[in-house]
């Protein structure tokens, strides 16, 4: 029994379909999974769908860009409302974000006489949210590369010819979009992003939990975050990443959170989920 509680479909920058993802999940004896697609809920309706038909418990989840100090932040939320008009509105807004990313990515590829087409990378992402990868396999489809990892390496890294930032939103409304909404935040794979310095400022601003078990977290920087977990009352969770085949084999099952840490994860969403609602009736 295990859960992974950060998964990606083709509704961001995944390649499987809500379906080929929870067959996956299946397959791995997985009990628990949460869809966090980037700035979208889009795909959580049909996830939820088929992991009630697959006998998973379902979280309905997003990750959110975010940034602190000028430290680049990923922060994922759990069993919020995916209706909820504010958050709604504000992944609206990312999501316009990330399309026009995609536009000036694209007129940096035609400066070096690269003749891409935005209408090529938003037909191939056909979401609401694309990303670089989506213009990496664009440029792949259209012959200009041999592979996503040469797309990368020759245009799209940071600091390559055709790299844009990406548009990011304080942390602190990040977390408040989140809790508002009836979820809670936690901050997606810390060992990457350096965040140490900014966890006491992150647990001011409301920081729920910690993404302790990641893909790219090696055992002792998990023992590391386990005990920062421990220390300061933070929820425990983990996940693969998984984004489909776009990395050669999928992640999924090679992190297996323990089932026990679901169960705090379950009571803090329904304590902000009750809290919401009192502030609502108030």
């Amino acid at each position: 029994m295990a859960a992974d509680l950060h998964l990606h479909t083709r509704f961001s920058d995944g390649t499987f379909t809500p379906d080929e993802l929870v067959a996956h999940a299946a397959r791995q004896r997985l009990t628990a999974l949460a869809l966090t697609d980037h700035d979208t809920v889009e795909g959580c309706a049909r996830t939820a769908e088929a992991c009630a038909q697959a006998g998973i418990e379902f979280f309905p989840a997003t990750e959110l860009t975010a940034e602190l100090a000028g430290t680049e932040l990923h922060l994922l939320g759990y069993g919020f409302d995916t209706g909820n008009p504010a958050l709604l509105r504000a992944m609206t807004t990312f999501q316009q974000a990330r399309q026009e990313r995609i536009v000036a990515m694209v007129e940096r590829l035609n400066r070096l006489n690269v003749p891409l087409r935005a209408e090529d990378v938003l037909s191939l992402a056909n979401c609401r949210s694309p990303g670089r990868p989506h213009v990496a396999r664009a440029l792949v489809a259209r012959g200009f590369c041999s592979g996503v990892d040469e797309a990368f390496a020759r245009f799209l890294k940071k600091g390559r010819p055709a790299w844009v930032p990406k548009a990011k939103v304080a942390v602190a409304e990040a977390i408040r979009l989140l809790q508002q909404a009836g979820g809670v935040a936690v901050l997606a794979h810390p060992g990457l992003n350096q965040a140490d310095p900014y966890l006491p400022v992150l647990i001011e601003a409301g920081l729920d939990g910690l993404e302790c078990l990641h893909s790219k977290h090696p055992p002792g920087l998990t023992t590391h975050y386990l005990g920062l977990a421990r220390r300061h009352g933070l929820l425990i969770t983990g996940g693969s990443d998984c984004h489909g085949m776009a990395k050669g084999q999928p992640l999924i099952g090679t992190i297996r959170l323990d089932p026990a840490h679901l169960a705090p994860l379950r009571e803090a969403i329904a304590r902000r989920r009750t809290a919401t609602a009192h502030r609502a009736e108030g």
